[in-house]
């Protein structure tokens, strides 16, 4: 027989304030009060929705830990060291006390690790389908914010880890599973679904970022698309090798598989990896920096003078036709 589910009072107090922070005041008032450390205030916000950014069935902790997961990047792509966040959550009919004791604690892990507690927030119930908005806070000394629009003709364009991994962990969850998975080894099929259910906010490279870049942003619609956004922003344009992209052992087996993923791996979501701009005369310093971290980078392109629309040439020379340069929301 399922447990009587309990009032908000009691989700709050059983689930949420071990997870709270000073500053939230034991979630026992309407409002979060603290004093932010000198410098300048980073804020963001990421709302995800069962059915277009995760899966129903999808593992609670793993739900909650990803919802919180991609505003960290946000706040990495920045510089910035996590203060703390606000949860907003919208509970669907069917949520069971166990759902949300596996959530909090998956919540609380990530919290935990990141340094990064609970501000306060809302509980509502759904009429549709879960739904999750946090919005987190950061902090960086005063005058140090990366933005997108400050990368420079010459900078090396960088990027951390592998691009690719997730739009691939995404397609192996459609049914019928793609015919291309089928030669996957089952170590890969493994890291490619985690890539997808679990992204990796790159907050250790705060220092290196700090100290080198120009400018930096997190790849959430796809490289292709967010690279184009970085830089219109600036005024710049790119020649980018294919042959030059950090892809990952279980990504080149894919694409082994199935040459025409290459689209997937430049157009996919759900990278959260970093993309930044560094000036030649700091390219080594931010190399050595980001090892120190532990967090692989590859210097991926150069950015040139130009209007012109990023270009991604393959091997052999020609330019790659994209039929899509990112997710779309709408």
């Amino acid at each position: 027989m399922p447990l009587p589910r309990p009032s908000e009072d009691e989700i709050i107090q059983r689930h949420f304030a071990p997870l709270a922070g000073p500053a939230a005041l034991g979630l026992l008032d309407d409002a979060a009060a603290f004093a932010p450390p000198p410098g300048d205030l980073v804020v963001t916000k990421d709302m995800l929705c069962a059915g277009v950014h995760f899966f129903a069935d999808d593992p609670p902790g793993a739900i909650a830990r990803k919802a919180l997961r991609v505003n960290l990047s946000d706040l990495a792509a920045k510089g910035a060291a996590p203060l703390g966040f606000l949860l907003g959550l919208a509970l669907p009919d069917d949520w069971t006390p166990d759902w949300l004791a596996a959530f909090a604690a998956g919540l609380a892990e990530d919290a935990a690790v990141y340094q990064c507690p609970l501000f306060g927030g809302d509980t509502v119930k759904s009429p549709g389908a879960l739904t999750l908005s946090i919005t987190a806070l950061g902090s960086v000394p005063k005058g140090t914010r990366l933005i997108r629009a400050n990368a420079a003709a010459n900078d090396f364009l960088y990027l951390s880890g592998t691009i690719g991994d997730a739009a691939l962990g995404l397609l192996l969850r459609d049914l019928p599973v793609p015919v291309w998975s089928h030669g996957l080894g089952a170590e890969s099929q493994v890291f490619l679904r985690e890539r997808y259910l679990l992204p990796q906010p790159r907050l250790g490279l705060r220092a290196a970022l700090l100290g080198c870049a120009d400018a930096a942003m997190d790849i959430s619609d796809g490289l292709a698309g967010d690279l184009a956004k970085m830089l219109q922003a600036s005024g710049l344009t790119a020649q980018i090798a294919v042959a030059d992209l950090p892809l990952s052992a279980a990504a080149r087996e894919a694409l082994a598989q199935e040459p025409d993923l290459i689209e997937t791996l430049l157009s996919g979501g759900d990278d959260y990896e970093i993309l930044a701009a560094v000036a030649p005369g700091k390219a080594a310093v931010f190399e050595q920096a980001a090892g120190a971290a532990g967090i692989p980078v590859r210097q991926i392109g150069r950015a040139q003078a130009g209007a012109d629309p990023a270009v991604f040439r393959a091997a052999d020379g020609r330019p790659l036709s994209l039929k899509s340069f990112s997710y779309r929301h709408f």
